[in-house]
């Protein structure tokens, strides 16, 4: 028969078999955890190299267009977007260089200015000849649009989209525009207008 002290003995070796088999449950969990982790981890960095691989190669293929660029730097107080020519791109540097050929008149000395900027201050337009393939910004959406007869982009507000209309225009409301109390509504190409960029200050 089994003393008080053996039973006692066998309880606790019980008691310490179920605490190492919870242990050895919470490592386990813990390396899946870290084992998911490390796949989302690998899958977000291919995700993101794809993502700069088919940047580089879309910015490659600019060379000569007309793009949206900011000029100023992140930190600026506000931001400022201009018409700008492509030049070159740089794969190394991931640098746009980019040609002003209309500098506004309060710049100082006139004629073109170059610029270089990283990829994300710039953003494409749409294709001129293809107002199917261009983003429809629907109704009420803000944009970023070329203000007429500059070669600035200012915030706007879409009031008619470009693919209801027979002329592939834009009729926007551009923020600070007021006019004896209202936004006169004014007409933008279908390729001057961009998606509005996340932080946009104005």
């Amino acid at each position: 028969m089994m003393s008080s002290s053996d039973i006692t003995g066998i309880l606790d070796n019980s008691k310490e078999l179920d605490r190492l088999r919870k242990e050895q449950e919470d490592i386990l969990l813990e390396i899946n955890r870290l084992h998911k982790k490390l796949q989302t981890e690998g899958n977000e960095q291919k995700r993101k190299r794809v993502k700069t691989e088919s940047d580089i190669s879309r910015m490659s293929n600019l060379k000569g267009e007309q793009v949206a660029a900011r000029v100023t730097p992140r930190n600026a107080d506000k931001d400022e977007w201009f018409v700008v020519k492509v030049i070159h791109f740089d794969k190394e540097s991931k640098e746009v260089e980019v040609l002003d050929e209309e500098p506004g008149d309060d710049e100082e000395g006139s004629g073109q200015r170059q610029y270089k900027l990283p990829m994300g201050n710039i953003i494409p337009f749409p294709k001129s000849n293809d107002p199917s393939g261009a983003p429809d910004f629907p109704p009420g959406s803000h944009v970023l649009a070329v203000y007429p007869g500059t070669t600035a982009l200012y915030k706007a507000t879409v009031v008619h989209g470009h693919r209801k209309r027979k002329t592939d225009d834009y009729v926007l409301e551009f923020d600070d525009d007021e006019e004896d109390g209202s936004l006169p509504q004014r007409t933008v190409p279908f390729h001057k207008v961009v998606a509005l960029p996340e932080g946009h200050r104005q």
